[in-house]
């Protein structure tokens, strides 16, 4: 990349404050510094955070965004916000029950395998959601598995092999947060379990359904923060896309 645009201003085809803007590693908006070099540190690219933004602020960052990207995520931004920024920005599409911004040019899907995203109740259907759509956006392929939780067991047998054939499962739930056990039993792949708030009163608005994840008897289990289907989606992309990159040097 440097020695291409270095050839261009020899060569007189890019100008000297052209090659310094396509230089830098990030912009420095005044309130924030967009990283224009995420990607290329961590194969995805920067995601903006909605909550404690100002609409304002999330159409400078995304403008910026939008120019050295193919496609731009926001999570945790309301429909009251969402709908102040589509007003300037007409091209970004708002997910409302995952509570996500996006604007996609060019989300390229791979050939090999697929994530699970896998929620015990209809409850937690916003977490399952906001992990569904990230995964989506950044490149994966996704099932959909809701409301498959332990009350009703028997339901979630009837997705057995689908369940199994996963490259990587993101298992949401709240309440006592038995699922990600299940299922981590049943799997030899990766699972990330996403505990929510969703709960009665000793559920601890999540609490008790992060601490029995934490404390699973079953292997192969990695838990995220409570209600962070962001999370649990970029982790199982990493997976995805590191099975993507063994299946094509095999």
């Amino acid at each position: 990349m440097l020695e291409d645009i270095l050839k261009q201003v020899q060569n007189g085809t890019l100008s000297i404050d052209e090659a310094r803007t396509k230089l830098a590693t990030y912009e420095d908006l005044g309130f924030a510094k967009v990283d224009h070099h995420r990607k290329k540190r961590q194969g995805f690219p920067e995601i903006v955070y909605g909550e404690g933004k100002t609409p304002e602020q999330i159409i400078s960052i995304i403008q910026s965004l939008r120019n050295h990207n193919n496609n731009v995520l926001v999570t945790r931004i309301s429909k009251e916000k969402a709908e102040k920024v589509i007003l300037v920005c007409p091209e970004f599409q708002y997910h409302e029950a995952a509570r996500i911004l996006l604007w996609k040019k060019e989300i390229p899907k791979n050939g090999h395998g697929y994530i699970n995203v896998i929620c015990a109740g209809t409850s937690d259907l916003n977490v399952a959601e906001e992990a569904a759509i990230t995964a989506e956006a950044l490149g994966c392929e996704v099932h959909r598995i809701y409301d498959v939780g332990v009350a009703g067991i028997h339901r979630l047998f009837d997705h057995y092999q689908e369940i199994q054939q996963a490259t990587v499962s993101v298992v949401v739930a709240g309440m006592e947060g038995a699922l990600p056990s299940v299922i981590g039993g049943l799997v030899s792949h990766p699972v990330i379990a996403v505990p929510t708030s969703i709960g009665y009163g000793a559920n601890f608005q999540g609490l008790s359904a992060l601490l029995t994840m934490l404390n699973s008897c079953a292997s192969g289990i990695s838990v995220v923060n409570i209600d962070n289907g962001f999370g649990g989606a970029y982790n199982a992309a990493l997976i995805y896309q590191l099975a993507q990159k063994g299946a094509k040097d095999a």
